[in-house]
């Protein structure tokens, strides 16, 4: 007798769960699939209890050719499971009709996250019925062709209008960091976004700690008031932004474009080499912003709904 989750259809592919001995082949497709984006190490994909979370793969064979992930999307969408597919792409409809048969309680609508040209997961989203929901662009920069001296006159404009430009401590005093988490929950509600662009819920305290123990952080005062700000997140030789936020009082004045050319100058004297952001198409404010730092828009990540019924 085969076990519950094991399928064989005539082609003789076998779906099965994963194993953790399947763990070198996954890394491989999964890296392979987001083409560079990323690289996935075995030690990344071991077997989980967690009902929620759960892997299969298509055996072609003794070959591992193609993988299948459901996992909760995370709490900003408490209702979603993720589906993430690698692999060959012939595989993926008997993957997917494994985990439908065996889905976890609680969800209302599977969500897929895929890159424009990702052709084989794209092409398995439109046929499957999932709707083309939402669009996020990601966006690079050589900051080694970076000169911060084409926005010293905007420098001296704002400073002319009482506002500094300079780095977050971290030993600032507890009135900054107040200052900082009440901006940042601001910007949450006022910046339109997607579920691959919502953060996770963070409370004064969580902000704290990974902006101390994993960021830095650029901010624009007005007569001493924090009122606009940048989180860059340095990776190797790259740092991503994470967060620019400026307070509604305080915008339409470049802002968001100095505070944003500070933290670039700041990581290029540091020696990183590249720079990296991103949003939902919605943000134009920002996507025009980063057009002005010398961002480079690459082809967008696109977010596939659909409901379970």
């Amino acid at each position: 007798m085969t076990d519950s989750h094991e399928h064989r259809p005539a082609d003789a592919l076998v779906i099965r769960p994963f194993q953790n001995a399947d763990a070198p082949a996954v890394a491989r497709l999964v890296t392979d699939s987001v083409r560079g984006h990323w690289t996935y190490g075995p030690e990344r994909f071991k077997e989980s209890p967690d009902p929620q979370r759960r892997r299969l793969v298509a055996v072609n064979g003794a070959e591992v050719i193609a993988t299948a992930h459901f996992s909760p999307f995370g709490n900003a969408t408490p209702d979603a499971l993720r589906l993430d597919l690698a692999g060959d792409g012939a595989a993926f409809t008997p993957l997917y009709l494994a985990h439908l048969a065996d889905l976890p309680p609680g969800f209302s609508r599977l969500l897929g996250v895929t890159h424009e040209d990702f052709i084989a997961q794209m092409d398995f989203f439109h046929a499957a019925g999932f709707r083309n929901a939402w669009q996020s662009w990601g966006a690079h920069l050589d900051l080694r062709d970076f000169d911060f001296a084409i926005f010293q006159p905007l420098e001296e404009r704002l400073f002319l209008k009482g506002y500094e430009v300079g780095q977050l401590s971290n030993d600032a005093p507890d009135v900054d960091w107040d200052a900082l988490f009440a901006l940042h929950e601001r910007g949450l509600a006022d910046a339109p976004r997607n579920p691959t662009t919502t953060p996770e819920p963070l409370n004064p305290t969580e902000l704290r700690e990974i902006i101390v123990d994993e960021e830095t952080v650029s901010v624009a005062r007005w007569h001493g008031e924090i009122v606009a700000f940048v989180r860059l997140t340095p990776r190797e030789r790259e740092v991503e932004s994470e967060n620019t936020v400026t307070h509604p009082d305080h915008r339409s004045r470049g802002l968001a474009t100095l505070v944003g050319a500070r933290a670039l100058a700041w990581a290029r004297a540091e020696g990183y080499a590249a720079a990296g952001t991103g949003g939902t198409v919605l943000n134009l404010p920002m996507l025009r912003v980063n057009t002005r730092l010398g961002y480079r828009v690459e082809r967008m990540w696109v977010t596939w709904v659909r409901a379970l019924t």
